[in-house]
């Protein structure tokens, strides 16, 4: 399900109605709602929203947000849903899009596969891209509709397309993973690159991965760090370890025969970041013999302001 940031929530919607309504500024009378929404007064929020919801479509879909998420309120995800079909009827894309994971996933009413589809793409000629890929993964699936794999290839190529890189991310996965749909490795690692070149960290780390193996085309270790590190260096864990993998792997400088100052001391932060986000056993007994082969090497005097630094990068980037 796809989670909507709370800032600016009721600005980016309100473009999205008035993109398609021409007989009212819906916004205008939401003005004071959309403030308190944006400094998380929820308690000024919520009535400001709920005095304008039996006409306004964006007080309805935003009423829904209040309701899924728990803003000020235990979740209802039942309550959420009726307000989303309410604004989705009024043409208000995200709310088309949630409608359909409420038909989805049967939030309230009896699951309804084909109707889900329908207001998925409806979101998507609304603009809401990743929708068509959620349209998809019912018809790969095959479990609500019945199973379409090429239609659903077809729908998840047009949103990634359409320039969506949560949709090149999911289209890359189904490549990869080959099986829900055939393998194809080439076209997995074009989608990541399209999807890490528009800052998809996940995307970044995955063709990071496929670069360093040689995974749907020649192998790459240079780009590879360079996809990798840029994930890591956004506080995507899962990208720490391999990191620090690559750079222990470097190739050591031709005239003294050792890896340079800058590449021990990024094999160590990044050990040390890996440290502190991997719960998995194997991959701290990696860390473990990274870091003793590392501290062989490196200064000791080295370590207190390479450890300020992984401390400075962990709290910047909280799990």
């Amino acid at each position: 399900m796809v989670r909507l940031p709370i800032l600016l929530v009721g600005l980016l919607l309100a473009a999205q109605v008035q993109a398609r309504t021409s007989m009212q500024d819906w916004s205008r009378d939401l003005e004071m709602g959309q403030k308190a929404l944006a400094a998380r007064d929820f308690a000024a929020a919520y009535p400001a929203y709920a005095a304008h919801a039996g006409t306004n479509p964006l007080a309805q879909f935003t009423l829904g947000l209040f309701e899924r998420e728990g803003w000020g309120r235990k979740t209802d995800p039942v309550a959420a849903c009726i307000w989303f079909e309410k604004a989705a009827q009024k043409q208000v894309p995200a709310a088309e899009q949630l409608f359909g994971d409420c038909l989805a996933h049967g939030i309230g009413r009896a699951v309804d596969g084909p109707a889900a589809v329908q207001w998925y793409r409806k979101a998507g000629a609304s603009g809401i891209a990743y929708a068509l890929c959620q349209a998809a993964e019912l018809y790969i699936n095959g479990k609500i509709v019945a199973r379409d794999v090429a239609q659903g290839l077809a729908l998840c190529t047009a949103a990634a397309q359409a320039d969506s890189p949560p949709a090149m991310l999911k289209l890359a996965d189904y490549y990869r993973e080959g099986i829900a749909v055939p393998q194809n490795l080439r076209l997995a690692r074009y989608w990541y690159d399209q999807a890490a070149q528009r800052h998809n960290h996940e995307a970044q780390f995955r063709l990071g991965l496929m670069l360093s193996e040689g995974e749907g085309g020649d192998a790459n270790l240079a780009q590879a760090r360079f996809w990798l590190e840029h994930a890591a260096m956004e506080g995507y864990a899962p990208a720490y370890l391999p990191t620090a993998i690559l750079y222990a792997n470097a190739a050591p400088d031709p005239y003294t025969g050792a890896l340079t100052p800058d590449e021990l001391a990024k094999i160590y932060m990044w050990n040390r970041a890996a440290r502190a986000r991997t719960p998995n056993s194997a991959q701290l007994a990696e860390i473990d013999r990274i870091e003793k082969l590392v501290l062989t090497v490196m200064p000791a005097q080295w370590q207190p302001d390479l450890d300020r630094r992984v401390a400075d990068h962990l709290a910047t980037y909280p799990q």
